[in-house]
């Protein structure tokens, strides 16, 4: 049975580690510091706690990190204090030159660094998720072997570390910004009392998300974790000589809803919340 250690489980990297779990794979987690809603997820799920981040390094064969953005370098730090020898397996929204630097830092103790990232919804019975994968040979077959028959769907790349963390943000670059643009579109719209009309142009058009506008809210509750994972993005637009404006951009229309972490909101309040001042138009 391998082992697993998964950092700080979310509603995205505990079900990723449920899925290796249903596989044969013993998940460890920490839950030392964490909240009530992480401590009854991890049980939801099966993950067998551990009385410190010491224990998890010392049994676990692969670890998994699966945060918000902003976390990431500092959890390799913290890992890599504990020795830590077998597989780290960073699957955040980083750029690729974050991940150099977590490679850089994890590979001090010995580590083998995969570069992790996953594609889709929180996987479970109904739902799959990609997790695409790049690094060192041996120990992308390792990872992948872990989900083997899972609604985590592995795909290994070649070309070392950065690619996998390169695709997803190329994927971020546009999947959240233009969830955010729809917002802001209908921001204006509803100043003017013609969001029906946008909504009725959109919805010919089912491909774009200005037609899912039951969204809005949600990008508004995510904004906390999405805000930093589009300055990774223009880090990693910066880094290719390539306008960043976009997603800095959206990063500062984020912190609009900064407020608004883990809410549940109309799509009237959400919008809103864009305003310099809510409730200015009446």
């Amino acid at each position: 049975m391998t082992v697993i250690g998964v950092l700080h489980p979310g509603s995205m990297g505990a079900a990723v580690a449920a899925q290796a779990k249903l596989s044969g794979a013993e998940v460890l987690w920490c839950p030392t510091g964490r909240s009530s809603a992480t401590k009854e997820r991890a049980h939801r799920y099966g993950l067998t706690a551990v009385r410190d981040l010491g224990e998890l390094t010392e049994r676990a064969e692969v670890i998994l990190s699966i945060c918000p953005p902003a976390y990431a370098e500092d959890i390799a730090v913290e890992i890599s204090a504990h020795l830590f020898t077998g597989i780290y397996v960073d699957g955040n929204a980083i750029s690729p030159a974050s991940m150099a630097r977590v490679c850089a830092v994890m590979s001090r103790t010995g580590a083998a660094v995969v570069d992790g990232s996953v594609i889709g919804s929180p996987p479970s019975g109904s739902k799959s998720a990609r997790l695409y994968l790049s690094g060192p040979a041996e120990a992308l077959t390792s990872v992948a072997s872990l989900f083997t028959g899972t609604a985590v769907q592995a795909h290994p790349l070649s070309g070392g570390i950065g690619r996998a963390s390169a695709l997803k943000l190329s994927y971020s670059s546009y999947q959240k910004a233009s969830r955010v643009l729809a917002a802001v579109s209908y921001a204006l719209a509803k100043d003017y009392g013609v969001e029906a009309e946008l909504l009725d142009i959109a919805q010919s058009h089912t491909t774009t998300y200005l037609a899912e506008t039951a969204y809005i809210p949600k990008v508004a509750a995510r904004s906390w974790r999405w805000g930093p994972e589009m300055g990774e993005v223009a880090g990693a637009l910066r880094e290719a000589g390539l306008p960043v404006d976009l997603a800095e951009a959206s990063a500062v229309v984020m912190r609009r809803w900064d407020d608004l972490r883990d809410t549940s909101l109309s799509i009237s309040d959400a919008i809103e919340h864009l305003h310099d001042t809510p409730g200015r138009r009446a």
